[in-house]
């Protein structure tokens, strides 16, 4: 019988918070681990997920950094608006968040989704963005194929969030499908089963959408604008973009680092905590 993987023993010993904040009059949820005078990291998760995320890292960089792990507007526990979600929509709602905790300048990780909306905040405001990891980031291209599958494993997930549901989506994430992440599907599961969530997760997709997508994609331009540190870590099973798209990606960033991981999907910060950890802090303490 494989070890059973739990979201709370990730958590046991870890001293953090959980919470809510008005972020400009959106209830926003929080994972916050760190004392508050260190630098700044929020941790941004991808498209329909939530802080969890990010629940095998926060012991690591709470040692170096007041780390901040959100449910993105119109995810999680996090008030839904109630209209399609667009890139700008989040970079704001980031930089409100940022007022809203007193800091000036954070440095930013984003995996997926949430790499893109740090990946644009880092453009459009370059004075409040320190340091930039994009793990497995979206917004550098549209593959028809992937974002019907995206599309139709969330809308499946979130209309009738049943165990089979809510596991597909989570296992298309990792690369080790034999694993039946249990805790993750059951946290998940509640976070879909809230009223209206069904109508919150089509606002989510809207991404998903071509004509939509391709205002908010990032190109050389757009990359070529960024003057923060970064890093971009790819995997070598990520779902969603091969390695050659992700070093892409990294090629349009001035003085970018590119780095893959070995055996992971879209989430290397919890199939390999440890090493994410060790290149993820190495990188962000200026190593």
């Amino acid at each position: 019988m494989s070890e059973h993987e739990s979201v709370w023993s990730d958590l046991q010993g870890v001293p953090f918070t959980q919470g809510y904040l008005d972020v400009g009059g959106v209830r926003t949820r929080y994972l916050h681990a760190g004392a508050d005078d260190l630098p700044t990291l929020v941790l941004l998760h991808g498209s329909g997920g939530h802080a969890e995320a990010y629940v095998r890292n926060l012991a690591a960089h709470a040692d170096h950094f007041s780390t901040w792990s959100i449910d993105m507007l119109g995810h999680g526990y996090t008030d839904k608006p109630g209209h399609a979600l667009e890139i700008p929509h989040y970079v704001d709602h980031l930089m409100t968040f940022l007022d809203t905790i007193g800091v000036r300048q954070a440095s930013l990780s984003g995996e997926s989704l949430g790499g893109w909306v740090a990946a644009r905040a880092a453009i459009d405001h370059p004075d409040r963005v320190d340091r930039l990891v994009l793990n497995t980031a979206g917004g550098s291209q549209a593959d028809p194929e992937v974002m019907r599958r995206i599309v139709t494993l969330s809308m499946a997930a979130a209309a009738d969030p049943t165990w089979a549901t809510v596991q597909a989506r989570i296992t298309w994430l990792m690369a080790d499908k034999s694993k039946d992440y249990a805790d993750l599907v059951a946290s998940r599961q509640r976070i879909y089963r809230q009223p209206g969530f069904t109508a919150a997760m089509h606002d989510i997709m809207a991404l998903q959408d071509p004509v939509i997508r391709e205002r908010n994609l990032l190109g050389e331009k757009e990359y070529g604008q960024i003057t923060a540190p970064t890093l971009v870590v790819w995997t070598s099973h990520d779902p969603t973009a091969d390695v050659a798209e992700g070093r892409r990606m990294a090629s349009m960033i001035p003085g970018a680092r590119f780095e893959v991981m070995q055996n992971c999907g879209h989430w290397p910060q919890y199939e390999d905590a440890a090493t994410f950890d060790a290149l993820h802090l190495g990188f962000l303490l200026g190593a």
